[in-house]
């Protein structure tokens, strides 16, 4: 199946740098069109059929949000990544109001950028590959943390409430955020945090996780905390965090959470540092299987002594006699160095010993 993908930016660089990015995708029948104009992208759109549009915001002629109405005027089912340098809040609203599929700020995250082209193209997702429940003690746990969450949402007045696994997939979800194009790359930012809140933890000898994140000020208060080594809770609202029901909101979650381990827990999954999955040991530190020896087996005995190969003779043979001759080899300098040593280096000059033997010593003739 032909896909088309055009892709507009003024910056070569950032053209360039897309495009090779999108090659590593190997899809069959994928076409890359660049322009660095938006009235350019327009006669591109008129030449070919574009399913997936990504514009920079900022063009010569028109803003991206104006060529992403007038590309779907002609491809409505065109689905539209935004990119934007610029941090203005009323652009901001404008590119969410707009509705696009991602909006990306630069410099632009690659694999949340090829996450959400494989997303918009309708392909496998590679980046963050979906779970489905593998039985039915798993739907029981998805339905028992589902209603945790929508629970809890509703008491604290959240926007939304995710269960995030260490992978960046979302378990369990209530609400929305108020930037849903920001999802991917918010989730996968906020576990990179979570990975080094593990590692804190273990240079600070803690047996189980306590610490949580709060972000606040800007679209949403976020709210971040562990629950286990591969999970981790986040919460999106407004005024949550405000000097006034900070502390009733963080109760609160301390609250979801030991509910929600306590879920977790029913499955196997425990909330101790050292009960990570197996696959995420490091080799070199993978203790052997210790096999006990029963007391009837004896020890080996000393094996035999196996004399050298007629070449293992040979090279010793070679390497004893290099010895020698480097031995004789000091030799001979020693020797040098004490029957010429004392002896003058010029014709015109004598040694001392000459010197008293010829009687020009004062006080020889004494």
């Amino acid at each position: 199946m032909e896909r088309n993908i055009l892709l507009v930016d003024d910056q070569r660089d950032i053209l360039r740098l897309l495009h090779a990015t999108l090659d590593t995708l190997k899809i069959q029948g994928l076409k890359i069109f660049e322009t660095p104009s938006g009235e350019e992208a327009l006669i591109e759109s008129a030449r070919h059929r574009v399913d997936l549009l990504v514009t920079d915001y900022k063009l010569p002629g028109m803003s991206g949000v104006e060529l992403m109405h007038k590309v779907r005027a002609r491809h409505p089912e065109a689905k539209v990544v935004l990119i934007t340098g610029m941090t203005d809040r009323k652009v901001r609203e404008e590119m969410l109001n707009a509705g696009a599929l991602a909006i990306f700020d630069k410099p632009i995250p690659l694999a949340d950028f090829l996450d959400v082209v494989e997303r918009g193209l309708g392909l496998v997702q590679t980046i963050f590959p979906p779970e489905r429940p593998s039985d039915e003690k798993t739907e029981q746990r998805h339905a028992r943390v589902s209603d945790l969450l929508a629970n809890f949402r509703q008491d604290i007045n959240a926007e939304a409430v995710f269960l995030l696994n260490d992978r960046g997939l979302v378990q369990a979800r209530t609400g929305k955020l108020h930037d849903e194009s920001m999802e991917v790359s918010l989730i996968s930012t906020l576990m990179a945090i979570h990975a080094a809140g593990l590692k804190v933890a273990k240079y600070n000898h803690q047996e189980k996780l306590a610490s949580y994140h709060i972000f606040s000020g800007g679209d949403n208060d976020l709210l971040f905390i562990p629950v286990a080594p591969m999970y981790a809770l986040l919460v999106a609202g407004t005024g949550l965090v405000h000097e006034d029901r900070i502390l009733e909101t963080v109760n609160a979650l301390l609250a979801l959470r030991k509910e929600v381990e306590r879920s977790l827990r029913s499955i196997g999954v425990t909330g101790e540092l050292h009960s990570i999955s197996p696959k995420t040991v490091p080799l070199a530190t993978a203790a052997a299987p210790t096999i006990p020896i029963p007391a009837s087996v004896k020890p080996a005995e000393k094996p035999a002594e196996v004399p050298p190969s007629p070449e293992m003779e040979a090279l010793l043979k070679d390497a004893a006699a290099k010895q020698s001759k480097s031995t004789d080899m000091d030799d001979f300098w020693s020797q040098a160095a004490e029957k010429h040593g004392s002896k003058p280096t010029s014709n015109e000059v004598i040694s001392l010993e000459e010197a008293r033997k010829l009687g020009l010593l004062p006080g020889d003739g004494k």
